[in-house]
C-alpha cells in the first residue's frame, strides 16, 4: 500500500510517499524560515499563502523521485491538526481535492502522532511499549505509548513549551528567529558556572513541566546587565545557563517517567529532539540508568510529510476502513493527542 502524506500545520510544507512493503519512497520539504525571519516569528497568513504555492511542485518532485504515478497511490494522509487553522486548511483541501480527482481514500492524521511515530522510520526503530517525550515549539508532553492509537498522557507543560522557551530566550539575547538552534550553538561557547538559572518543577514529584519562569529568569539577567551592555561572551554564558537548565529538567522528567512506568525504552520526538545538548545528556543518562533512547533521523525532527505518510499507513494497516471517500474536510487547530484511539 502506497500512502501520500501532506504536512502543512505551520511553516513547513512537506510531501512524502510511504510504501508499507518497501518503506519510505521519497519526500520533499520546503521550510518558510527565511520568509518569517524578518518578522521574528511565524506570520499565519503568509504561511498559508506559501503552502498554496509550494504544495503541488513538491508533490510533483516527490512523485518523480519515487518513480510513482499518481494512479499508483492507494491513499492520501494529511495533517488535520493541531496547528495553524489557515495552514491546516491548505493541506487538507489539497489532500481531499487530490483524493477526489484520483478517486483515492483520504485520512486526517494527528500532527503529534506523526512526530511520535517518526522514530519508527529509523533503521533501528523502537518496539512498543515505550515512553515518549514530545518536545517541540508548541508542545512538551510525556506519553506512554503501547501501540498506534494507544497513548496515555503522563505529564505536560503548564505554560510555555520547551521550544517556546528556546525561541523567546534567544530573542531576549538578540539571536533572532528561529531561536532554538541559535541559542544551542551559542551555548557551546558559554561557561556553565557563570549563571545557575532555575530548574522549574524539577522536584515537583510529578511529570509536568513549566518553562515560563526560566524564560523570565533570562529576562531578569539581561535587564540587570543592561541589554546594550551584554557582551558576546556573556550572551554565551547566559545561553549555556539556559540550555543546561532546560536539559536538566527534560532529562530528569524522562528518567522519572521510565521509573514510574517500569519501561526501558524512551523515544524523543519533535524539533527540540535535534538539540545536541539534550541528546548528549539523555545518552549519558541512558548509559547510567540502563535504558535505551531512540531519536528520529535529524531530517525528520522538524515537521515533514514522511511522518504523516507513515502515521497514515500505520493506521490504515490496522483498519483499512479508516480512510474515507466523501472528501468533505475540517481541521482541528486544537486536538489533544490522548483523545486519539485506534480507528
Amino acid at each position: 500500500m502506497i500512502v501520500l502524506g501532506v504536512e502543512s500545520s505551520c511553516d513547513e510544507t512537506g510531501l512524502a510517499l510511504y510504501d508499507t512493503g518497501r518503506g519510505l519512497l521519497a519526500h520533499a520539504l520546503h521550510s518558510q524560515v527565511a520568509m518569517h525571519e524578518e518578522y521574528g516569528g511565524v506570520v499565519p497568513e503568509l504561511a498559508s499563502r506559501d503552502h498554496i504555492r509550494r504544495a503541488i511542485p513538491l508533490l510533483q518532485e516527490t512523485l518523480k523521485r519515487a518513480d510513482v504515478a499518481p494512479a499508483d497511490i492507494d491513499a492520501i494522509a494529511y495533517t488535520q491538526g493541531p496547528g495553524l487553522a489557515g495552514a491546516l486548511l491548505v493541506g487538507s483541501s489539497i489532500a481531499c481535492s487530490l483524493g477526489l480527482a484520483l478517486d483515492k481514500p483520504v485520512l486526517g492524521v494527528h500532527h503529534l502522532e506523526g512526530h511520535l511515530l517518526s522514530p519508527l522510520l529509523a533503521s533501528d526503530p523502537p518496539e512498543f511499549p515505550f515512553v515518549a517525550l514530545l518536545v517541540s515549539g508548541g508542545h512538551t508532553q510525556l506519553m506512554r505509548v503501547d501501540g498506534v492509537g494507544q497513548y496515555e498522557l503522563l505529564g505536560e507543560t503548564l505554560d510555555d513549551a520547551a521550544g517556546e522557551a528556546f525561541d523567546k530566550s534567544a530573542k531576549l539575547l538578540g539571536l533572532g528567529y528561529p531561536g532554538g538552534p541559535a541559542i544551542s550553538r551559542l551555548a557551546e561557547f558559554g561557561d556553565p558556572a557563570a549563571y545557575k538559572l532555575p530548574r522549574p518543577m524539577l522536584h515537583s514529584k510529578d511529570l509536568n513541566f513549566s518553562f515560563s519562569g526560566l524564560k523570565t529568569a533570562v529576562l531578569t539577567v539581561v535587564k540587570n546587565q543592561g541589554a546594550a551592555n551584554v557582551c558576546e561572551q556573556d550572551k554565551a554564558n547566559i545561553a549555556r545557563g539556559f540550555v543546561d537548565a532546560i536539559v536538566d529538567v527534560l532529562v530528569a522528567k524522562c528518567v522519572a517517567a521510565l521509573k514510574q512506568t517500569g519501561l526501558k525504552r524512551l523515544v524523543i520526538a519533535g524539533g527540540v529532539g535535534a538539540n545536541s545538548q539534550l541528546r548528549a545528556a539523555l545518552n549519558a543518562a541512558a548509559e547510567k540508568k540502563r535504558f535505551r533512547v531512540y531519536y528520529p533521523e535529524l531530517e525528520f525532527c522538524t515537521d515533514n510529510g514522511a511522518m504523516i505518510a507513515f502515521a497514515g499507513a500505520m493506521r490504515l494497516s490496522i483498519n483499512p476502513q479508516a480512510a474515507r471517500r466523501d472528501y468533505a474536510f475540517n481541521v482541528r487547530p486544537r486536538w489533544p493527542l490522548d483523545e486519539l484511539k485506534i480507528v
